[in-house]
């Protein structure tokens, strides 16, 4: 299965899905993050810089891990973590093996041949072709582009650095849409960060939704806008459309009321006591099809519970905002865990979710 999970905001689906990723992957299910504000200035053609143009649409990151030292995804990274190298990364010495492999396959394959084509494993030009960074919609993590604007003071930069840290740790694909954070879109304080959206600024329903599409998911993960984020709120009508489409009988395309599911906005259900939907006021669902239903659902992480910990330590730039320290942090996530193990009945540390299905 694939699973898609919709982040308004880098580091937001770590917060709050970090162990189910990790349970995911650990079954060897698919996982891509979209991360959608992540972008520091308007879309109106200028002043956007190279880092956040490559992304726009399928995003320039993306990386499934792989066993096959061959594919371009399994090489290490160009600034890797050492602690968060996984086992599948090649790093000189596999190459270096492969390449001689690739290189023998290769003459053997052209023996009959009057020549013979070297064929390179690494991320090298032949022949005058392009190498696979410099093609659109393709390349490693952490490019120097990215790491070059994060060291002069991009404030975005550095939290799509850490974004792309978390899904190298958590062997998850990443997909950065780049649309303006809320502060860069004329909101200001919390009184306005932490209100309803302005009637101008309206949810990023096409380009999600196409991209929803184009990965082909079975389910899909939208926050519940706890807190009341106007950016997490945008997320959440974007669901809440998907939802509205209904069941397509001609040329049919997927059915979102099987599909769609939303997540708790962690630390915000954590420092609000979110209960349950009618927190949210009565009018957030109010245009939920009335063939649709929502159910607690509680993915239990007891196992996973430490690896999430260290997945949102990543997010070093976040963690004074929001915990103080590291130890809050960990603190804060634990008693959370604890909290929604003991209303699921799971015995250890859960996250709960709200499934959509047909009635």
């Amino acid at each position: 299965m694939t699973h898609v999970f919709v982040a308004p905001h880098p580091d937001d689906v770590a917060l709050s899905c970090g162990g189910l990723i990790a349970s995911l992957r650990e079954l060897g299910q698919m996982v891509t993050i979209v991360t959608v504000f992540s972008g520091n200035t308007p879309d109106d053609g200028t002043g956007l810089t190279q880092y956040q143009r490559e992304a726009l649409g399928f995003g320039s990151k993306t990386m499934w891990p792989a066993t096959e030292a061959f594919n371009r995804s399994s090489i290490l990274a160009d600034f890797p973590e050492a602690a968060l190298v996984p086992s599948w990364a090649a790093g000189e010495a596999r190459l270096e093996a492969t390449q001689l492999d690739a290189d023998a396959a290769a003459k053997r394959f052209w023996q009959r041949s009057s020549w013979y084509r070297r064929a390179s494993i690494r991320n090298e030009s032949l022949a005058g072709q392009a190498v696979i960074d410099e093609v659109p919609t393709q390349g490693a993590v952490l490019t120097d582009e990215v790491m070059d604007a994060a060291e002069a003071g991009d404030l975005m930069a550095r939290r799509r650095v850490e974004d792309e840290r978390f899904a190298y740790f958590a062997e998850a694909s990443i997909v950065f849409l780049d649309l303006p954070d809320a502060v860069f879109r004329g909101y200001a304080g919390d009184d306005q960060l932490l209100a309803s959206p302005r009637a101008d600024d309206v949810a990023p329903y096409a380009l999600l939704r196409e991209e929803i599409a184009r990965l082909e998911p079975q389910k899909v993960y939208l926050p519940l806008g706890v807190g009341g984020h106007v950016d997490h709120q945008l997320c959440r009508d974007v669901g809440l459309a998907l939802l509205a489409e209904g069941r397509r009988w001609v040329m049919p395309g997927p059915d979102y009321g099987d599909m769609v599911v939303f997540y708790e906005d962690f630390p915000y259900s954590y420092w609000n006591d979110f209960r349950g939907l009618e927190d949210l006021g009565p009018d957030v669902f109010a245009a939920l099809p009335g063939d649709l239903s929502l159910a607690p659902s509680y993915a239990d992480i007891t196992d996973q519970l430490e690896r999430k910990i260290t997945g949102i330590s990543l997010y070093e730039s976040q963690i004074e905002r929001l915990f103080d320290d590291p130890r809050a942090m960990a603190e804060a996530t634990r008693a959370y865990g604890r909290a929604m193990a003991e209303l699921g009945g799971v015995s250890g540390s859960a996250e709960r979710y709200w499934v959509t299905g047909r009635v």
